[in-house]
């Protein structure tokens, strides 16, 4: 068993473990987008169970400090390269037996302005990985990570597999092109697949200026005074090494493959509320100000996860609470130096490389 790094908590160390998962070790693993926000949680979990970890990353907005696991040993094969170009995708599938494809363009508000981009990676990179797997003679199973945004805002108290999908930015439509294109593609090329949607995640790592870290970003910057867009938005959030933790049990589980699976908390909180906590947890107090420049052209107003499938087919529910995942994120960024990168240069950010716990250009 591989060390974990002294750098998480002993909760992370507790959600990273697989005792249910046996066949884990020496499993030999492709993560693609494995250097990101998602991939890195699932690549450290991985390599903490012993398992044989590939990386395939063009690093656009992940960091090669995010796959750091205890000694240099201990970490994973990396390939940089991008899931568009075959050669890349090839060189990173020698000998694997199960794929995590993870990568992705991920912010929603560059979709607004790039959609071609997303499509191209999202959708184009998907089928290449599909094709290209295809022809290996050790692939085993293919999981996609889609993403709960496929279904529009919830029309039923919870939404589960079956809820109507009405995405509501390019992003979401480019996301559930490449859920669907795996699914057909998978039957029609004989490649065993599951199809993963996770609900909103956040936690350390962060590579993206998603709400959380928004949140955290100006309140931490001795903030009386916080602007968001629509902060009636409710949200299912849930810690990533959970997420992380239900994607691989889906990689391994007999019963997962050919399913699409929810992973959310089964609640959910407003962007509002949201902030509010933060900064009583931060031991701040804030006014909330709506700057309507923040707001996006058609929002998603709620999402909440209905999680009963992955109860019964995974055996997987949340064990990190909602206040203690945003301490421990707090936590991580008061002792990281956090840069956000972007293959893009958009309107929610003047500075394309900024600190953390000093940039207020962010968008929720």
């Amino acid at each position: 068993m591989h060390s974990i790094p002294a750098s998480f908590s002993d909760r992370d160390q507790a959600t990273s473990i697989f005792p249910q998962q046996n066949g884990l070790a020496s499993r030999r693993i492709l993560v693609t987008g494995g250097a990101g926000f998602l991939g890195s949680a699932v690549v450290r979990q991985l390599c903490n169970a012993g398992a044989t970890v590939t990386v395939l990353d063009n690093f656009s907005s992940g960091r090669r400090e995010y796959l750091q696991n205890g000694k240099a040993t201990d970490g994973p094969k990396v390939v940089v390269g991008d899931i568009c170009d075959p050669e890349a995708v090839e060189k990173s599938l020698v000998d694997v037996e199960l794929v995590i494809h993870l990568a992705a363009l991920p912010f929603v508000p560059d979709s607004y302005f790039h959609p071609k981009d997303f499509f191209r990676t999202n959708v184009d990179g998907t089928i290449n990985m599909l094709l290209t797997t295809s022809k290996s003679k050790s692939v085993e199973r293919f999981v996609y990570i889609s993403s709960s945004e496929v279904y529009g805002s919830a029309n039923r108290d919870r939404m589960d597999e079956t809820h109507p999908t009405l995405p509501h930015s390019s992003y979401a439509a480019s996301k559930l092109a490449a859920d669907r294109v795996t699914f057909t593609m998978s039957k029609e090329i004989g490649l065993p697949a599951v199809i993963v949607r996770p609900f909103n995640c956040y936690g350390p790592n962060i590579t993206q200026p998603y709400i959380v870290p928004e949140i955290i970003a100006q309140a931490g910057n001795g903030n009386t005074e916080v602007s968001l867009g629509n902060t009636d938005a409710c949200r299912d959030l849930t810690y990533v090494d959970d997420t992380a933790r239900g994607i691989i049990v889906s990689a391994v589980s007999p019963r997962a493959i050919g399913e699409v699976i929810n992973l959310g908390s089964g609640s959910a909180i407003s962007v509002r509320e949201l902030a509010l906590r933060i900064a009583s947890l931060m031991g701040k107090r804030i006014e909330i100000k709506i700057d309507p420049s923040r707001l996006r052209p058609y929002d998603v107003e709620k999402l909440i996860c209905d999680n009963s499938k992955a109860m019964r087919i995974l055996g997987w529910k949340p064990l990190v609470a909602l206040n203690e995942g945003l301490q421990l994120t707090i936590n991580w960024v008061k002792n990281n130096a956090v840069h956000f990168q972007s293959p893009f240069s958009n309107w929610y950010r003047e500075n394309k490389i900024t600190p953390l716990l000093h940039a207020n250009s962010g968008k929720n």
